[in-house]
């Protein structure tokens, strides 16, 4: 059964783009404080919008699905956890160079971070192991894990700016939460994790369990490592697609039906419903023209999935039903029995696809001060279709910024540059 298409009012940005609401240029980058700095600024307006329904009528049926699921972008843990040679770089002394030159010439350029790009983070040596890297991640493996980033010689600023230099050879930054950082700080700010309505994991020192982030590709750079725990898991959602097709189908029907409601978690413009009926699994839209068949992408997060009680209490939105609790038992068990495991060190860097790779971080415990708490630099990229990226059934697929909305991508155009005129 098809679902016919409902478009979600946006009011504000409606605003935006009638020119009877303004937005603020960001500050110049002197100006503002380093840690603001090494955040990334957007406006407040320039909030992540992959939360967004799908495109219902582009959604197909379990009967529609293909059985299995073969190719490169299935792997099993067994195949990479005694071979890391296969899914580690190390970075020479020469690479290590290049990135130090291209930091510190942009710089001296004095272009807030935002700015950054290939064509003023110039890369001539890497450049070509990146294209071959970000073909891998979108369409092989999935995941890389860098060693040898001297974070502790650079300092975060310097850091921040080659980990980000280096992003632009893989994707396009999006927001990556309502204040418009496209360059996020994974840490524990004591917030409590058992609010799970109104705080976001990251956040928190709590176990993240298997879920894939709001981007096509997301990093992590190691600042600071925990006293213990905090230490990544990793699967092929597309082995864990095959197994449960062989032992759950029923489950698997489950996922890829269009029932699950997730939770916005107050990320909303005026006029956005708090929440998105969507499914956990999709088929790419067809393209018979280019003669590939679709693939299967997943998107997931039990903890928005879990946190929509005061919606369904009150009658809003139904609960969720016997079929979707044992949908998210056996998903979960699932991704656990097939899982890499990984440890990241100060100065490694995670890059992993979302759309193929679902992935979690155990339960940690921080140093006590004075020593630092665990940090990690996280960027959220996105792989337009144009660009070799997946055909996701939703509207912004072909956009440069997908996840974000058109009218942003337009004024967010523009404010680059803008700040880039200085």
């Amino acid at each position: 059964m098809q679902h016919a298409a409902t478009p979600l009012p946006f009011p504000a940005l409606q605003a935006l783009q009638n020119g009877t609401r303004s937005y603020r240029r960001p500050p110049n980058s002197s100006a503002q404080p380093r840690w603001s700095y090494l955040q990334g600024y957007l406006p407040r307006w320039a909030k992540n919008y992959r939360a967004t329904p799908p495109l219902y009528d582009e959604l197909v049926p379990f009967d529609q699905f293909p059985r299995q699921i073969t190719g490169p972008t299935v792997w099993k843990a067994e195949d990479y956890r005694e071979n890391p040679e296969k899914w580690t770089h190390t970075f020479n002394e020469e690479q290590v160079a290049e990135l130090s030159a291209a930091a510190d010439a942009f710089l001296a350029s004095k272009t807030p971070l935002t700015g950054i790009s290939k064509s003023n983070f110039q890369l001539p040596k890497l450049a070509e192991y990146l294209h071959k890297l970000r073909a891998d991640l979108i369409d092989g493996k999935g995941f890389i894990l860098f060693k040898g980033f001297p974070v502790q010689k650079w300092g975060n600023h310097k850091s921040a700016v080659a980990y980000m230099g280096l992003g632009t050879y893989l994707g396009y930054f999006v927001s990556q939460n309502s204040r418009g950082h496209v360059l996020g700080h994974v840490k524990d700010l004591g917030e409590d994790s058992t609010q799970i309505d109104k705080v976001r994991i990251y956040r928190t020192n709590a176990r993240q369990y298997f879920h894939a982030d709001d981007s096509d590709i997301v990093g992590l750079l190691c600042i600071a490592k925990a006293l213990e725990g905090g230490e990544s898991d990793l699967v092929s959602s597309h082995n864990v697609y095959n197994t449960l097709a062989a032992e759950r189908p029923d489950v698997l029907k489950t996922l890829i039906s269009p029932i699950w409601y997730f939770d916005r978690k107050g990320e909303t413009s005026t006029g956005q419903e708090e929440f998105i009926r969507t499914s956990v699994i999709y088929l790419e839209r067809s393209a018979a023209e280019t003669g590939i068949e679709p693939r299967v992408y997943t998107k997931w997060d039990p903890y928005y999935v879990r946190s929509l009680g005061r919606f369904s209490d009150a009658g809003i939105i139904p609960p969720l039903s016997a079929e979707q609790l044992e949908a998210l038992k056996v998903l979960e068990e699932t991704c656990v029995r097939l899982s890499l495991h990984m440890v990241l060190d100060i100065g490694d860097i995670q890059f992993l696809s979302n759309a193929h790779i679902l992935h979690a971080r155990t339960a940690y415990t921080d140093h006590a001060p004075p020593k630092p708490r665990r940090h990690l630099m996280r960027l959220w990229l996105a792989t337009p279709e144009e660009e070799g990226g997946w055909r996701l059934p939703f509207w912004d697929s072909n956009e440069k910024k997908r996840g974000v909305s058109r009218l942003m991508i337009r004024r967010l155009s523009r404010l680059w540059m803008l700040s880039s005129l200085g």
